[in-house]
């Protein structure tokens, strides 16, 4: 079994999120806590502008549950960068136990998986989840320095500048993950490192599938099927990987990277990044979450597992995509 059905559902109380200048002008924008003036932030590189995003989204989340950092159990966090230096440099500013993860993109949803497992078993409360992305510190590590003026090509996606961070209790109020499933990997051979849609799409699919099979739960039984960073291109791909399986999700699926920006031929095929979920998810959905508005949702955050050194020795790109149920368990015994 890849799922797991939480006896201790943990509860995620409070949410932040800390938007680029970019992320700022999109439909979003109102949901998001801080929104920055330059994605400089002040510092002198974009891998320390990042570091900062992801420690104000900590502390913005510390403000507003106004738990002490000596209460905090344990900080989960993760990036792009190597070494997740991001994370690291940001935590290092928290007196607080600290877990780094690396997934890529589907760090966040590794995250809430794990810090899950610690809340069901009474083994942590007060957990944090966070997670970071800054487009030129990543375009600068995975394809080329902006400096050179390289053309994007069509399939490319634009990589979140932010950060979001949740707040996981044993009680407390707010949406409840109930079941989560730990992705496998996936490599449908695909190459092209601009054309990452198209290769996590396979491990979006296979995990979605895996979740139905075990819980014997159908795609009508959400609100919403909730995807991080597939873009344009990889949404499609995976409806019709799972069109030929059987299960139609065109009706209520919804992607984080064609949320985030306003897309056009500047953004290709919509966002992507470790901080694209996160940065969505604690604003926007946990604001229709405050409201009622959803009842029951999945997420499932994509990873590409390329590095720039996998990429040069043509090599494939290993993908995976793990899940969570989150529900509003108001009103239920």
């Amino acid at each position: 079994m890849q799922t797991v059905i939480f006896k201790n559902p943990p509860v995620i109380t409070f949410s932040s999120s800390v938007a680029g200048p970019k992320e700022s002008e999109g439909e979003l924008s109102h949901f998001f806590d801080y929104k920055l003036k330059d994605d400089m932030y002040g510092e002198k590189t974009f891998e320390k502008a990042e570091a900062k995003i992801m420690y104000s989204a900590i502390d913005i989340l510390l403000s507003k549950s106004k738990i002490k950092e000596d209460k905090i159990g344990l900080i989960l966090a993760g990036d792009l960068l190597n070494q997740i230096i991001s994370s690291t440099f940001a935590v290092r500013n928290f007196n607080c136990p600290y877990l780094g993860i690396y997934n890529a993109c589907s760090t966040f949803t590794e995250a809430l998986l794990v810090g899950s497992l610690f809340i069901d078993r009474r083994y942590k409360d007060n957990i944090i989840c966070a997670t970071s992305s800054h487009f030129s510190s990543a375009e600068r590590q995975y394809r080329y320095p902006l400096e050179l003026g390289s053309v994007r090509p069509p399939l490319s996606q634009w990589t979140v500048t932010g950060a979001g961070a949740c707040m996981l209790n044993v009680k407390g109020e707010g949406p409840k993950i109930t079941m989560s499933t730990v992705g496998k990997i996936v490599d449908f051979g695909v190459k092209d490192a601009n054309n990452m849609g198209g290769a996590m799409a396979p491990a979006c699919a296979d995990t979605l599938l895996t979740f139905f099979k075990e819980t014997k739960l159908e795609v009508d039984d959400f609100d919403l099927i909730i995807t991080g960073d597939l873009g344009v291109f990889g949404t499609r791909v995976f409806k019709d990987l799972m069109w030929e399986k059987g299960y139609d999700v065109s009706g209520n699926h919804v992607d984080c990277g064609e949320l985030v920006f306003n897309i056009n031929e500047k953004e290709y095929q919509g966002g992507s990044g470790a901080g694209c979920s996160s940065l969505v998810f604690c604003s926007f959905f946990m604001e229709l979450f405050k409201k009622k508005k959803l009842n029951r949702v999945i997420l499932i955050a994509t990873g590409a597992l390329l590095s720039s050194l996998s990429a040069l020795q043509g090599e494939s790109i290993p993908s995976i995509a793990h899940l969570v149920c989150i529900e509003n368990m108001e009103g239920k015994k």
